[in-house]
């Protein structure tokens, strides 16, 4: 019986409603701990994840048994839930509507890998708004800014 192979390296990137600055350092690790946990729990590998107030990212090892679009619905309806569980923020927290998600060859892992783990140095030097059109830019990816994400100017 044939088996299916495959290696599907996937960063995703997506934001918090509105562009709130509303992520912690004092709970974005509990954060990222129970999003590997949706991961693992869905049967993909998390491979590295990391963010900033307003954004995250995360790459991760994908089978073909899940669609992207399931996997981030999962992630994002969880991890709110448990951000409003937990009171982590006043108010309701919501994640922004869409989500990038961008492929990765494994020659190039070490440097996405190095480039989410670098985070804040990075934005210390381009917004998030310039680095997520950088992507879709160096990427070749068609948008229209119309459909971004809300951007707080």
């Amino acid at each position: 019986m044939a088996d299916t192979f495959s290696q599907l390296y996937i960063h995703i990137v997506f934001s918090v409603k509105s562009r709130e600055n509303l992520i912690s350092e004092s709970w974005a690790n509990e954060l990222y701990k129970y999003i590997t946990g949706i991961v693992k729990n869905d049967k993909q590998k998390l491979i590295i994840i990391n963010g900033m107030p307003d954004h995250i990212h995360i790459l991760l090892s994908i089978s073909p048994n899940i669609a992207i679009s399931d996997l981030v619905r999962d992630i994002k309806a969880n991890s709110s839930r448990f951000i409003n569980e937990k009171k982590f923020v006043k108010g309701k927290f919501h994640w922004q509507e869409g989500y990038g998600a961008f492929s990765c060859s494994k020659k190039n892992l070490e440097k996405v890998i190095n480039y989410i783990k670098n985070q804040k140095e990075h934005h210390t030097m381009k917004s998030f708004k310039e680095e997520y059109i950088n992507i879709l830019k160096k990427l070749e990816i068609e948008y229209n800014e119309k459909y971004l994400f809300e951007w707080i100017e």
